[in-house]
């Protein structure tokens, strides 16, 4: 199917954002080679931009450029996790603290209207609706910091966990037992000490870091293993 071009849209953003969504959904697997002809020829579109996105994707981290063989799917690893989770503290932290700098209360406003929606929608029996609402809460965070930067650095991030987000990791109980986590992210801001926040939100990322090590690699619980971040 060729892809139809939007106004606001350039087509090798285009192809970016098809392959990098068929990626994060798991369509295009780890390992997974992809051919720039091939791609050209099934979008119906010139070499040029499938080679840009390509190489787009590749500064993102989702491809690896491999000699004489061209682009693969970036294969997932524990080593990535780790590195993904200890880098989303560093700027979710700086991300809460400008936050609560900036707008406190408007703060505590969104994030109370996100648990809110979120528990309406778990109550109708979906665990899975959690995925999106949780990223909607980190993305409050983000967003009220008032830095486009380290928005965008966040969104990255969290795209990249995407493809470790394995569908037997929401079951409702532990689905309840995430949000619990950022409950206790809210209770800290509420209560106006940015160390007692930066560690409750450190802990919920830790937690969804063993969560995803368990399910998606076999890696025994902890105590702190419970999904969310």
């Amino acid at each position: 199917m060729k892809l139809r071009i939007r106004e606001n849209k350039t087509l090798r953003k285009r192809v970016y954002e098809y392959l990098r969504d068929r990626i994060l959904k798991g369509e295009l697997p780890p390992r997974e080679r992809l051919v720039e002809s091939r791609i050209a020829k099934a979008l119906g579109v010139s070499r040029t931009p499938v080679r840009e996105a390509l190489h787009n994707l590749e500064m993102e981290g989702l491809l690896e450029a491999l000699p004489r063989m061209g682009y693969i799917v970036k294969p997932i690893s524990e080593e990535e996790v780790e590195e993904i989770c200890e880098i989303r503290k560093l700027i979710e932290t700086l991300a809460v603290r400008w936050a609560m700098q900036r707008n406190r209360e408007r703060l505590i406003r969104d994030l109370r209207k996100n648990l809110e929606a979120t528990e309406r929608k778990i109550a109708k029996g979906n665990p899975k609706v959690f995925v999106g609402m949780d990223a909607q809460f980190h993305e409050i965070i983000a967003r009220h910091s008032g830095s486009k930067r380290l928005l965008e650095m966040a969104q990255m991030l969290r795209r990249h966990m995407l493809r470790y987000r394995i569908e037997s990791i929401y079951t409702m109980d532990n689905v309840i037992k995430a949000m619990g986590g950022h409950k206790a992210v809210l209770r800290a801001i509420e209560g106006g000490d940015p160390e007692e926040v930066e560690k409750a939100l450190r802990r919920h990322i830790e937690q969804s870091k063993e969560d995803i090590l368990r399910y998606a690699f076999g890696r025994p619980m902890t105590e702190e293993g419970i999904t969310g971040g």
